[in-house]
């Protein structure tokens, strides 16, 4: 794993005062990054938070209450709350008052190095994602995940030897700990072939969406056919490799006409649609609506009282 740094941040306050499209920019481009939330005044959630395209999201919050909006479905949040987002998903979140609590952000190149001596880390981390988005916590399990989180928290910020391999102890003890209290089995996730090829699917997905279209693009690279890797993703999501493609394309396109200022040419030309039209009509087919009906229905959660 590269090293795992920390480069100085603007505080929230500079940051509230960007543009959503700066505010990937400045969440770190370490493959980890850890912060509190609300442990200093200028350290507060009081507004829109914007998730990096490549990184999945652990928030732990202690207290405050607010609202989240995930792939377009809202939720509410309350103290001893957990949340856990997939890269891409999270369309806007917002805490109100002075909340307390940690954010953990990290790259699938980061869960890649972590993964190496603890095989059942990514199954549960996509198991929690799927099962356990927003979630309560004991008591008696927040105080452990707060102990852990703080540790992590502190060796992250200092640069003494072995840091990047403690923090990554440090994880694959919170995550265990999240596998337990949440019911998740601790056994070693073991994948059939066509889980094995579903996993395989997906992480090309993520990676190719905006420049691979087709499910022929994804079978060659799987070393299998178009026909055999549509069977088998239906067989297993009850979609076909096709309907994902689709889908993941479309869900970026709404986030970014919910999240950014930019026109449908912009995020029709960042998804590799040079044809407006065509776009267009990918747009309305997909999601069932035009992309201006799209871009000004209200579905962005608005700011908590």
């Amino acid at each position: 794993m590269a090293g795992v740094v920390n480069p100085k941040m603007p505080t929230m306050k500079t940051q509230l005062n960007l543009a959503p499209t700066q505010l990937y920019n400045i969440i770190e481009e370490s493959p980890f990054h850890i912060r509190s939330i609300g442990r200093s005044g200028e350290d507060k959630l009081t507004n829109n938070f914007f998730q990096r395209d490549d990184h999945f999201l652990i928030i732990v919050v202690i207290n405050g209450k607010g609202s989240y909006c995930i792939n377009n479905q809202k939720g509410v949040i309350a103290n001893n709350h957990l949340l856990f987002i997939k890269p891409g998903e999270l369309n806007s979140l917002q805490l109100a008052g002075t909340p307390e609590g940690f954010l953990l952000s990290f790259s699938q190149k980061f869960l890649d190095t972590a993964n190496r001596d603890a095989g059942s880390i990514y199954g549960n981390l996509l198991q929690l994602c799927a099962h356990s988005r927003g979630t309560g916590l004991g008591n008696e399990q927040l105080a452990d995940l707060t102990c852990i989180s703080t540790i992590m928290l502190k060796e992250y910020c200092n640069t003494e030897l072995y840091k990047d391999e403690l923090i990554k102890q440090y994880f694959k003890i919170i995550m265990l700990n999240l596998s337990r209290l949440l019911e998740v089995p601790e056994k070693i996730y073991r994948q059939t072939r066509h889980e094995e090829l579903l996993n395989n699917f997906n992480a090309l997905l993520e990676k190719n969406f905006r420049a691979q279209k087709m499910v022929a693009d994804y079978a060659g690279a799987l070393a299998v056919t178009p026909n055999y890797l549509n069977e088998v993703i239906k067989k297993t999501t009850g979609n076909s490799a096709g309907h994902h493609i689709r889908q993941r394309i479309a869900l970026e396109a709404k986030r970014q006409a919910l999240c950014t200022n930019f026109c449908m040419k912009n995020i029709a030309y960042d998804l590799g649609f040079y044809d407006m039209a065509h776009f267009s009509k990918f747009f309305k087919n997909t999601t069932g609506m035009s992309f201006s009906d799209f871009k000004c229905k209200d579905r962005v959660l608005q700011p908590v009282a």
